[in-house]
């Protein structure tokens, strides 16, 4: 109730209170100042004259109030809420905020009606927002947007390499009437089952997609097919707030303005289906070479499932290690048979229909067919470039396909001649499988790294890039055996041998820093300890004894000579008293991707990771380069319309010291100079490198550096059309009895590294400083009678005591006299896990407790999660 219609409190007699108070307003002034009021409480007779106009009636009603304050409804306080200054209205605000006549917290709370007004208000705002953008915002032009051009590669010189890409595609737009509706229904079903009732947007699929992209999470892309269409046909494929914002904007316009079957048929035609094909005609042919009219719905389902990744449903395999045929293919088919389902569940296809499609089986598309322009080395050149632009810029597959980018790349087309000439001197002069069943399915793989720049200038690839599709350069399973020692020999001397009194985890300054002239145990099938001097078990209970290359016993040897004849005991005892962790730490500070490498296993230090040719050749430059390591790299920048899309910002860390780094190099100069690796020399240019070999001859490398170049050159035999896919013995290869990393890689690495450095001039390695301390292994005396020569022992070792689960050899094979420089000595590479045919060799799959005597299988091998993508992987 407003205060001036309650009743007012009892007024002094007299004509005090508002009464007094209107009187006295009313009273003319005569312009000087009124007299004191006098103390006395009661008001002379007829009006409140005593008090002196306005502000004497107020002070006068305040003293005739009972405690002399001001309460409502008294003379002189405004008439109540709303009045003031002698009871006339106040003015009204348009937002009464802070709320007036309300004391404390109530004074800051908004009404229900200044709420309600707020959420209307934001709502129109946006309603008037989003109105004006739809009213600006403008759809493009579709065929000018969808426009295929080509792309141009160019070599490391700036000329020309090949024209290719985006232009060779096969692109044929069909109108819906050809598209059958199995392939619109199994689209619709797995895509978007409100497809033909929605408005073109999912609001809450794009506010997830907002707020994803806003912390930093995992990229989302549209939701609906509308929003495919225009994310396809009009836009890029950045992933930005500004994109999601524009293909919200075209797609509310695209779906009140275009027909859904429009839209559909839009989609379809310019969807990406993997193997180059845009659109269902060109998918339909690439898969099944079939018009797309003559689509099963089997086969329509198939090609659904593409449109999730295509590079991950392609049964034939696609990039990276994660995209194996093996993977694919059991993606695809679970993806098939989802589509289907999904399609009976929608009300798209009969479940007798469906259980008919799935009783014939997986729809198994045709193989590949590679364009014609990518003949050679070029097809697997233009795959690196394009694999390390996705991975490395906001340019997407689906851009680079579309054509119209100038790439320019790090290739040497003199050195990627010269390595594929090396390679096919070798294959021609040896490898003849019209003669030798034993030299069909061999594959060579090769790539050549610049130490100062991480410029990848030469790889091989295969034999032929449209006969062969996997790039041996790239990631491909086949484990590198002891071209690995090296980063075991880098973690000692970095971390240092844990003392043995001491706990497990210790740090470096408890550790005893590893020189190379550290002697270790180097006879065969010795027991395998843990640092702490016990045994080691498996994870059966079982004891493990390690094997040489020829079942030799070596003697005493230091590090140096261990590293020089590929001798396997000493560096797998080295890694278990370092730890196999801090090696892991060694090969990853080098530049090899933790996804290719194996489960530290004790057997981890003699190889059993597989990374690529590219990798391996990057992590040995990193020792070429004194311990600065550098991301091998194919791509210096890419254009686009005269603009920079992508430029290749170099960057580099200190992986190792520089004494740690060149006293690696230093060892492995002896490897080259007077050890396995003997037939890898250049002349009066110095050259350092390691052979490997893995159990069963199921591979062969040569991996080295000078300080201009490193090179990795690897070799193993698969057979492509096998059902189960594995790694075969090389075991008769060109005639010879076994094949060693010192045999056809070393010729390779050499012939071709001759080539690539000719007219450069001869450059000497950084001096090797000393460090570490001279430690000894266990079961190596520090006499000054066990220290050993650089020559292997001239005397035959103890039999080592035979174990109750793996018994060693009855008769120990004493170790032979080789004189210096001696190469038939020399000659042969001692390095896999374990002499091949052994039985129980930890080299396999699993290492100790794995399946012995077994090698993974290539798809195995690629099976392993992450690997190559970006260009770049096996074991010794």
């Amino acid at each position: 109730m407003s205060e001036h219609r309650r009743k007012p409190p009892p007024q002094p007699q007299g004509g005090g209170g508002r009464a007094a108070a209107r009187r006295a307003a009313q009273q003319p002034t005569s312009g000087r100042r009124a007299a004191p009021p006098s103390s006395s409480a009661t008001p002379p007779p007829g009006g409140g004259d005593q008090y002196g106009g306005r502000a004497g009636a107020r002070r006068g009603a305040q003293r005739s109030a009972p405690g002399g304050r001001r309460r409502p409804g008294d003379a002189g306080s405004g008439g109540g809420r709303g009045r003031r200054d002698g009871g006339r209205p106040g003015k009204k605000r348009f937002i009464d905020y802070p709320r007036a006549g309300k004391d404390g917290v109530k004074r800051w709370l908004p009404s229900w009606k200044l709420v309600l007004g707020a959420c209307f208000t934001f709502i129109g705002l946006i309603l008037g927002t989003v109105g004006v953008a739809l009213a600006v915002v403008q759809v493009p032009s579709e065929q000018k947007a969808a426009a295929v051009q080509k792309n141009v590669y160019y070599w490391s010189d700036g000329k020309q390499m090949v024209v290719a890409g985006g232009g060779a595609l096969n692109r044929q737009i069909v109108p819906i009437a050809k598209i059958p509706k199995s392939m619109q229904y199994a689209v619709i079903s797995a895509e978007n089952a409100s497809f033909y009732e929605d408005w073109g947007v999912d609001p809450m699929g794009i506010a997830r997609a907002v707020v994803k992209m806003a912390q930093g999470g995992e990229t989302q892309s549209g939701s609906t097919i509308t929003q495919q269409f225009v994310k396809n046909t009009y836009l890029s494929q950045e992933q930005t707030l500004k994109r999601k914002a524009t293909e919200l904007l075209i797609s509310i316009k695209v779906g009140a303005t275009k027909d859904k079957d429009d839209i559909l048929a839009g989609y379809l035609n310019t969807a990406y289906y993997g193997r180059g094909a845009y659109g269902i005609q060109a998918a339909a042919r690439a898969y099944y070479d079939k018009d797309c009219t003559q689509l099963t719905a089997s086969e329509s389902a198939y090609l659904a499932a593409t449109l999730n990744g295509p590079n991950l449903y392609d049964p034939y395999g696609g990039q990276g290690p994660a995209a194996t045929p093996e993977k694919n293919t059991k993606r695809s088919m679970d993806r098939w048979k989802w589509t289907l389902d999904r399609e009976v569940e929608v009300g798209h296809l009969k479940a007798a229909e469906r259980d008919t499609w799935v009783a014939k089986g997986f729809p198994q598309p045709q193989k590949p067919k590679p364009a014609t322009n990518r003949a050679g080395q070029i097809g697997y050149l233009t795959d690196l470039a394009d694999n390390y632009i996705v991975a490395h810029s906001t340019i997407s597959k689906n851009q680079l396909d579309r054509g119209g980018y100038q790439i320019h790349t790090t290739f040497d087309r003199d050195k990627v001649e010269a390595l594929s000439k090396a390679v096919e001197d070798v294959r021609k002069a040896n490898i003849k499988p019209d003669v030798r069943e034993k030299d069909k399915f061999v594959q060579f793989g090769g790539a050549s790294v610049e130490p100062k720049t991480g410029k990848i200038v030469a790889i091989y690839g295969g034999e032929n890039a449209l006969e062969h599709y996997t790039n041996n350069a790239d990631y491909t399973g086949v484990q590198v055996g002891s071209t690995f020692k090296p980063f075991v020999l880098a973690a000692a001397m970095t971390h240092g041998k844990r003392d043995p009194g001491l706990g497990a985890t210790q740090s470096d300054s408890q550790r005893t820093l590893v020189s190379p002239d550290s002697v270790y145990n180097g006879n065969n099938k010795l027991t395998l300890r843990n640092y702490n001097g016990s045994v080691w078990h498996d994870p059966s209970g079982s004891e493990w004894r390690q094997v040489n290359d020829g079942d030799e016993d070596r003697g005493l040897v230091t590090l140096r000579t261990a590293m020089q004849f590929s001798v396997n005991t000493p560096f797998i005892q080295l890694g278990m008293d370092v730890g196999t962790d801090k090696v892991k730490e060694a090969a990853l500070a080098a530049g090899l991707d933790k996804d290719q490498l194996a489960a530290t296993t004790p057997t981890f230090s003699l190889g059993t990771s597989a990374p690529s040719a590219i990798r391996l050749a990057g992590a040995y430059a990193t020792f070429a380069a004194s311990g600065k390591q550098m991301d091998p790299y194919s791509v210096e920048k890419v254009e686009k319309d005269g603009k920079p899309a992508y430029v290749h910002e170099a960057s580099s860390k200190l992986a190792f010291s520089p004494r740690v780094a060149n006293n690696v190099t230093d060892v492995l100069k002896t490897v080259v100079e007077a050890g396995t690796g003997t037939s890898a020399k250049l002349g009066d240019r110095p050259a350092a490198g390691k052979t490997g070999t893995t159990d069963g001859n199921r591979s062969a490398w040569f991996a080295g550096y000078t300080p201009q170049l490193s090179t990795a050159v690897g070799m193993y035999r698969v057979d492509p059309n096998a059902k189960k896919q594995e790694f075969l013995s090389m075991r008769g290869v060109g005639g010879q009895t076994t094949i060693h990393g010192a045999s056809f890689p070393a010729e390779i690495w050499a012939d071709y590294m001759g080539k690539a450095l000719k007219g450069r001039p001869i450059e000497q390695f950084e001096r090797a400083e000393p460090i570490g301390e001279k430690v000894f292994g266990d079961g190596a005396s520090p006499s000054p009678s066990a220290v050993p020569s650089t020559a292997p022992s001239a005397s035959p070792s103890k039999s080592p005591s035979a174990s109750p689960s793996k018994p060693a050899s009855p008769s120990p094979k004493p170790s032979k006299v080789c004189l210096p420089f001696d190469r038939r000595c020399h000659q042969g590479d001692n390095g896999g896990p374990g002499e091949p045919g052994t039985s129980g060799d930890p080299g396999g799959v699993g290492g100790p407790g794995g399946d012995p005597g077994t090698s993974p299988s290539p798809e195995q091998s690629r099976g392993r999660p992450g690997g190559g993508g970006l260009f770049g992987g096996m074991r010794d």
